[in-house]
């Protein structure tokens, strides 16, 4: 009987077995995931780049609509110039610290915008039936709507955020550690990541309210103008909801305070900051359920 019992031969063979088993379904999903962000990420290249070569056959064009794009999302920043040509400071911040704020925000927009601003026509593919083309082909759909009509003129918004983001970074004052330094990139990349995930949660809030895009608009165009002030000008109440309901402080307000040295909003630690990636990822996986979720709950056009 002792062969049959959990510490016996036939006992450990089955652990064994079972673990086995449990390493190879592992293994399994693994290579699944990859090869399925590796097939969206191909769908995703393949298109834009298409969109890409076609604006670049007109150089000209492609060079004075950029030129057009940096000028017209410059004149935002051109309020806060102006405005600090009256006074010394805004809510205790000095122009310097402002200018790191709002590049830093403008920035991470500027990236999602460039990769996932096309998202916003989601609700006008459903209403009138082309959403039901790109889901007869063998590829990820949601890499085929980021990626069509890719306008490369957006870049215009990303030279523009990074310009002030420069700017504003040559400007402060700071004692420049080590952390410090590599939370700069880290806030921008992650900021890019936490606006691409709320666009494609608007985009799956679409497949139910067609013409909710300016829901959408309200949390990234919004967010994008709230972040680039600081958060001390603001009701305690809306800063609160930014960093514990829809983590937008996560963007640029907790990282760059830390670096400038200045507490935190809405009574979060100085440390959380540095959370801002794991926000980014739990912001992507909540819009990849969302998407899912919408997708299987679309019926054709009119749905």
């Amino acid at each position: 009987m002792g062969d049959l019992g959990p510490q016996g031969p036939r006992g450990r063979w089955g652990l064994r077995e079972a673990w086995r088993t449990y390493r190879g379904r592992v293994g399994e999903g693994r290579r699944t995931y990859r090869s399925r962000v590796g097939e969206a990420w191909r769908t995703y290249r393949m298109v834009a780049g298409m969109w890409i070569r076609s604006t670049m056959a007109y150089r000209s064009s492609f060079a004075m609509t950029l030129a057009a794009s940096f000028a017209v999302t410059f004149f935002d920043f051109v309020v806060i110039l102006l405005m600090f040509g009256q006074v010394d400071g805004l809510g205790g911040f000095s122009f310097g610290e402002v200018a790191f704020l709002y590049g830093a925000a403008g920035t991470s927009f500027g990236l999602a915008d460039l990769v996932m601003g096309s998202l916003q026509r989601m609700g006008g593919r459903v209403r009138d039936g082309t959403l039901d083309t790109l889901l007869v082909r063998p590829a990820p759909v949601l890499a085929q709507i980021a990626a069509d009509r890719f306008a490369l003129r957006r870049l215009g918004r990303v030279a523009q955020g990074l310009f002030v983001l420069v700017w504003g970074l040559a400007l402060i004052d700071v004692a420049w550690t080590a952390p410090k330094a590599l939370l700069v990139p880290v806030m921008v990349v992650s900021g890019a990541v936490i606006f691409s995930a709320l666009m494609v949660l608007g985009a799956s809030l679409m497949f139910w309210a067609q013409d909710a895009s300016e829901v959408t608009n309200a949390f990234t165009y919004g967010g994008n103008t709230l972040l680039g002030y600081p958060p001390t000008i603001f009701a305690k109440e809306l800063v609160r909801g930014v960093v514990y309901v829809v983590p937008l402080a996560f963007v640029n307000w907790l990282p760059a305070l830390y670096v400038l040295g200045r507490p935190s909003p809405g009574g979060a630690p100085a440390w959380a900051g540095f959370l801002s990636p794991l926000v980014a990822a739990g912001c992507c996986a909540v819009a990849g359920v969302a998407w899912r979720a919408g997708l299987r709950s679309y019926r054709s056009t009119g749905s």
